[in-house]
């Protein structure tokens, strides 16, 4: 039964329906500028109906290198309706244009992929097949004072969504937002929150909330 519901709705999704353009399916897109050091993050979301519903959960590690920054996340995502969870693997590369430690504003440069097969394994084979790539830039500031770092984002970006179900291939390609808040401590202890919407064509919106924490491991020279 699993299999066959996910069946049918991953060949709506190839006939032109929207799904959620998260980076991982029901996360939100997170560009809030590259890290000092290594960062680890979980997070929990809730995707509205035109996404599916239901809740995901991901786990993601980020690291900063100078200008550059890498993430690299594994999450589950389970609709709602009959069926168990889908688990999706995705990561990004960023790089920052403006910003640094004396610079209150940075703006960041980033390119992801997500890789998902609903209703199968996430192994390589099976009848269904969806890829996701997030391109854009992302604004961020950091308000500091002396417990508590502040760290709005808002992220616009291209969003190219592909799906392949039994030799039949669908891309779709729309305007995404998404936007967040971070909340650091001195010790490296956080909690964050963001919202991800995209805006389809023709279709209701999809959108999703996400909320968690996170620590970040500080790296002397990054």
């Amino acid at each position: 039964m699993r299999h066959s519901v996910r069946a049918v709705v991953v060949v709506a999704l190839a006939l032109g329906a929207s799904p959620l353009r998260a980076q991982n399916p029901g996360l939100p897109v997170y560009n809030l500028g590259v890290p000092r050091g290594i960062g680890l993050y979980g997070d929990i979301a809730f995707p509205n109906a035109a996404a599916g519903k239901g809740t995901a959960y991901g786990f993601t590690g980020r690291a900063g290198l100078g200008p550059l920054g890498v993430s690299a996340t594994l999450s589950s995502y389970n609709p709602d309706g009959p069926g168990g969870s889908d688990v999706s693997v995705g990561g990004t590369l960023n790089y920052k244009l403006l910003g640094g430690p004396l610079v209150p504003l940075s703006v960041t440069l980033q390119g992801g992929v997500s890789y998902a097969k609903p209703g199968d394994s996430v192994l390589p084979g099976g009848e269904t097949t969806a890829y996701h790539f997030p391109i854009g830039v992302g604004f961020a500031l950091v308000i500091p004072n002396p417990a508590l770092a502040i760290h709005p984002w808002l992220a616009p970006r291209l969003d190219v969504a592909y799906q392949k179900v039994a030799g039949v291939s669908n891309t779709d390609t729309n305007f995404g937002l998404s936007a967040g808040l971070e909340l650091n401590l001195l010790n490296g202890f956080g909690i964050h929150a963001a919202y991800d919407r995209v805006f389809a064509k023709d279709l209701p919106d999809p959108a999703t909330f996400g909320i968690g924490a996170h620590y970040t491991f500080r790296v002397p020279g990054l």
